[in-house]
């Protein structure tokens, strides 16, 4: 079920229980990004119907990478150096993750 824009919103404020930490407000539930993700990672183990996956490392990373980078990109209105700083690296690296993820921004 995809959830639309008026229904996702990041809350970075403070909970009662989880003071500081990053959430994703989805019908009026509070869950934290974590929470999100061990859900979402529990909802597609259950449904593998005897399926083997093999690199869910890469397949978990490439799906909240590529978010990540966009949605920074957009928010800083594509200004490279400042997505890498709110990231913690190095704009190289950004390029490169770029670069990988098929991702076009022209600066």
């Amino acid at each position: 079920m995809a959830i639309g824009p008026a229904e996702r919103k990041l809350d970075s404020q403070q909970t009662e229980d989880h003071p500081g930490r990053l959430t994703s407000l989805q019908a009026n539930r509070a869950e934290t990004l974590r929470e999100c993700v061990q859900d979402a990672l529990t909802h597609y183990l259950r449904n593998l119907d005897g399926y083997e996956v093999t690199d869910l490392h890469r397949m978990v990373i490439g799906e909240v990478e590529l978010p990540l980078i966009e949605t920074l990109l957009d928010y800083t209105q594509g200004n490279q150096t400042r997505v890498a700083r709110l990231l913690g690296i190095s704009r190289s690296t950004l390029r490169k993750k770029m670069v990988y993820h098929r991702i076009r921004r022209d600066t």
